[in-house]
C-alpha cells in the first residue's frame, strides 16, 4: 500500500507536469527513465528517491519544495476550498486555465463577465 507522502508527492508531479504542458514521455526522456516509471511516480505505486526528484523539479522548473507543499496542513479547511483543491487538480481545469491565459486580456475579461453571467 504505498505511502500518503509518495501519493501526495505523486500527485504533485502530475499537477506541475499538466500545468506546464508535458506529457509523461516529455517528462521520462528529460530525466531519463521510461514514462511508465513516472506513471508509477504519479500514482504513489513508486517512491521518487531524492535525486531522481531533483531531476524532476528540474525537468518541470520547480523548487523542489513544491512537491511537498501542501503537505501535513489540518483538514479543517472549508467545503469550498477542498472542492477548489480538486477542481484544479483535474487535467481539464488545469487545460482550461492555460487556453485561458492563452487568449487577448481584454477578451479574457469579457469571457469572464460571460461565464459569471452564465453561472448566476
Amino acid at each position: 500500500m504505498p505511502h500518503p507522502v509518495d501519493i501526495h508527492v505523486g500527485k504533485r508531479i502530475r499537477h506541475r507536469r499538466w500545468l506546464v504542458g508535458k506529457t509523461q514521455q516529455d517528462l521520462a526522456s528529460k530525466v531519463g527513465i521510461k514514462f511508465q516509471q513516472i506513471q508509477k511516480y504519479e500514482t504513489g505505486a513508486n517512491r521518487v528517491s531524492a535525486s531522481r526528484l531533483w531531476e524532476i523539479a528540474m525537468a518541470l522548473d520547480v523548487d523542489v519544495t513544491h512537491f511537498f507543499e501542501g503537505l501535513g496542513k489540518a483538514t479543517t479547511d472549508s467545503a469550498d476550498k477542498h472542492l477548489s483543491a480538486e477542481i484544479l487538480q483535474a487535467k481539464e481545469a488545469v487545460d482550461l486555465v492555460r487556453t485561458f491565459y492563452s487568449i487577448p486580456e481584454e477578451q479574457r475579461v469579457q469571457l469572464s463577465g460571460l461565464a459569471k453571467v452564465l453561472a448566476a
